[in-house]
């Protein structure tokens, strides 16, 4: 039976959308439109040592490390994407090099601890020897060829981050021009030093998380659209200002949690404009209702991609209606102020109404005592005022009230029957 698969999952996959993936038994399929060089995404691992096997379902086949379908579509391009193909096989043994330094194991020994397997063919690294001449860390110097292909890799990785501003994480690496690296070798060399983890620190979280990590263009461009958006509306420097190798903690904790520079926008301006820009009674209503947010963080609080956008705008919105009471003079508490948020009452439907409440409230107190009636209260009001589910019965116990007024004035006559009844009657 065919099961759902999620967008995480998709994600993991290496998708941004679960388009033409299907599930059936655990294993993953895929539509041929999503691969067309392979008749639909099957997964390539090592079926004997120095082999290469395709198979069609993701997971399906010996091996754990097995190509993504980028890294298998990159060889295919290349002319490389052949059965028992030294690339290949190449690319699954860095990729399990990759995993095992991400466990804490050093470059070294990762690399002995995969070519004891002898999985990959001989030494592990072209899988028999005839293909790519690359050569392991600590192996010795490669040849001039390699030396130079090496060489390229470098210049044009150190071109790519230079337009960054960033080729102080790519310098380090030179030295590894003698050893004959590829492409796809400098740039995990250059993954697993400690610089470019720490300016990247957010893709760590991400991965943590089920999240594709974002390529250092991906990044450094949110990063500029965050810094864009502090800037533009006004925040302390301090927000958005970088260190030496251009990292921002804040910035990674956005791009961490996935945090769109749309969703950022609306942040700053829930913070700014419905909160610190706002009456001085909602800044109150804030720090009484939800004392965790102090008069000095509000807009850290608000920023924080940990506290989720939608709870962020529901304390904001019962703040709101907590304040429009204050400013009315009347108070409410805060799970009434949430319970009228949850009617989707506004800031300026609470002002409004808040200020119309007060004669009702008033008059309605001094006619239910006086008439020996239940209690007319705030919260009377708020039912009719607010539309709330109690409004008909709020509706009928003013209108009630009313009319007990004007009965009681309509037997008497002269001053007090007259210009009497006609300045009280109505007044509520």
């Amino acid at each position: 039976m065919a099961e759902k698969v999620t967008l995480a999952e998709a994600k993991a996959l290496g998708f941004n959308s679960t388009q033409g993936i299907t599930k059936e038994g655990g294993m993953y399929k895929f539509a041929e439109s999503l691969a067309p060089e392979r008749g639909g995404f099957q997964s390539v691992g090592v079926a004997a040592p120095g082999q290469v096997q395709m198979t069609p379902y993701y997971g399906d086949v010996t091996g754990a490390y097995r190509l993504t379908q980028e890294q298998f579509g990159g060889a295919y391009k290349a002319g490389l994407g052949t059965k028992n193909s030294d690339e290949l096989l190449r690319i699954m043994r860095q990729n399990e090099i990759d995993a095992l330094v991400k466990t804490g194991l050093s470059v070294a020994d990762a690399t002995k601890q995969v070519e004891r397997t002898g999985l990959y063919g001989t030494s592990g690294a072209t899988g028999g020897g005839t293909g790519s001449a690359a050569v392991t860390a600590g192996t010795g110097t490669a040849s001039a060829e390699a030396q130079s292909r090496a060489a390229s890799a470098y210049n044009l990785l150190l071109s790519e981050f230079s337009r960054y501003g960033l080729e102080a994480l790519v310098t380090p690496l030179r030295d590894l021009v003698k050893q004959g690296l590829e492409g796809p070798e400098f740039q995990i060399a250059l993954r697993n030093t400690d610089a470019y983890q720490k300016r990247f620190a957010g893709n760590a979280e991400r991965i943590k998380k089920g999240l594709v990590a974002l390529s250092p263009a991906e990044y450094l461009a949110l990063e500029d659209q965050y810094q864009n958006i502090m800037r533009n509306y006004g925040l302390p420097a301090s927000y958005y200002t970088k260190d030496s190798i251009g990292t921002q903690a804040g910035f990674n904790k956005l791009i961490a949690n996935d945090v769109s520079a749309v969703e950022l926008e609306e942040r700053v301006l829930t913070a700014q404009k419905r909160v610190i820009n706002a009456p001085p009674q909602v800044k109150d209503a804030l720090k009484q209702f939800y004392p965790d947010i102090t008069d000095s963080d509000i807009l850290a609080y608000t920023l924080d991609p940990e506290k989720g956008l939608a709870d962020i705008k529901r304390k904001v919105t019962a703040a709101e209606i907590g304040g429009a009471a204050m400013g009315a003079g009347l108070a409410t508490d805060v799970g009434r102020a949430e319970e009228l948020a949850r009617f989707g009452v506004t800031a300026e439907k609470a002002r409004e109404a808040y200020q119309a409440a007060v004669p009702l409230i008033e008059r309605g107190s001094q006619l239910a005592g006086f008439y020996d009636e239940s209690p007319y209260t705030q919260r009377t009001a708020e039912e009719e005022l607010f539309g709330l589910t109690y409004a008909p019965e709020a509706t009928a116990k003013r209108k009630r009230l009313t009319a007990l007024e004007q009965a009681s004035f309509a037997g008497q006559s002269g001053m007090t029957g007259g210009a009497l009844s006609r300045e009280r009657a109505g007044s509520f």
